[in-house]
């Protein structure tokens, strides 16, 4: 008897050394995704260069290292680019495009992908069969693939890059609340609504929707790690922010020219601004899935 109690002690206190590293990581990068969004909104008060126009081009200090003193009486904390462009201040505001289109696309694709796997599950027949083939479609499409058509057939834009990454997200969210509205489908509070005959309106969206929604919940601050990573990704090549706006992914694609100089800070901070950032987003979800998620919850 003894053995198996100190062997179940052991079990529980490895279960929960593990269980404290994830929460303990969540902590901590809930307060980094904090101070990132305090810091792009609070970007007119803190950029030390040209606050209210980050790109404009100071020739004569061009490619100045890190904590080189500026001439208007402030250090440049980062250095500058090879236009003169203090990389502190440009870094603010590229925080403000990736938040702002992470956020504000995300939100947009999880309203459209709920709605559709609702309507799905609900109605069955052909809304489902004609909902979920193109889902399929698209989820059978690399995601990053998606968004290229899309930016490409509705040309660059911060508005048009939104669109185009709801066009890329929301089949994500049809799929899995398709999977969990089937089930609540079955269960005895719909066979009632169905006997009160309710107006299929307020079933879907007073009943069936607020009990299929959890697990779109621990999905949207992964789906916000991946809207940055694609907003980056489509910048540097191009086809994101357009050039007279800031984005981090255009600094690290501007920076590259430069690698070979010796000057790596021009794309060296703004890509570890962008790690940073979407690694605090993916962390902070993983906590919030922690906490949604019954199963994960120590006994």
């Amino acid at each position: 008897m003894k053995p198996l109690i100190l062997r179940a002690l052991r079990m529980r206190t490895h279960t929960s050394e593990h269980r404290t590293l994830p929460n303990a990581s969540a902590h901590l990068s809930t307060i980094v995704l904090c101070c990132f969004v305090l810091a792009a909104l609070a970007a007119p008060l803190i950029a030390l260069q040209n606050p209210y126009d980050p790109l404009q081009i100071v020739g004569w200090e061009a490619s100045s290292v890190p904590g080189t003193a500026g001439t208007g009486g402030y250090i440049y904390l980062l250095g500058t680019d090879g236009l003169g462009r203090d990389i502190f201040s440009t870094i603010l505001y590229g925080l403000r495009i990736s938040l702002v289109v992470s956020l504000t696309s995300s939100g947009i694709a999880a309203l459209i992908g709920l709605t559709a796997g609702v309507s799905a599950a609900y109605f069955g027949r052909w809304v489902d069969v004609m909902i979920m083939r193109i889902v399929d479609l698209q989820l059978s499409l690399p995601t990053i693939l998606v968004a290229l058509i899309a930016i490409v057939t509705l040309g660059p834009g911060v508005d048009r890059i939104i669109l185009a990454l709801v066009i890329a997200q929301w089949a994500s969210y049809a799929r899995l609340v398709r999977g969990v509205a089937l089930s609540e489908t079955q269960k005895p509070y719909m066979d009632a609504a169905r006997l009160m005959r309710l107006p299929k309106r307020r079933v879907i969206f007073r009943h069936l929707l607020p009990n299929s929604i959890a697990p779109a919940v621990s999905l949207i601050p992964i789906e916000v790690g991946h809207a940055v990573a694609l907003e980056a990704t489509l910048s540097f090549l191009g086809l994101g922010v357009p050039l007279d706006k800031p984005s981090l992914g255009s600094m690290v694609a501007n920076g590259f020219q430069y690698l070979l100089t010796g000057q790596y800070w021009i794309s060296l901070f703004p890509g570890l601004a962008l790690f940073c950032l979407i690694a605090a987003i993916n962390f902070t979800g993983e906590g919030i899935r922690l906490r949604l998620d019954p199963r994960s919850k120590p006994r």
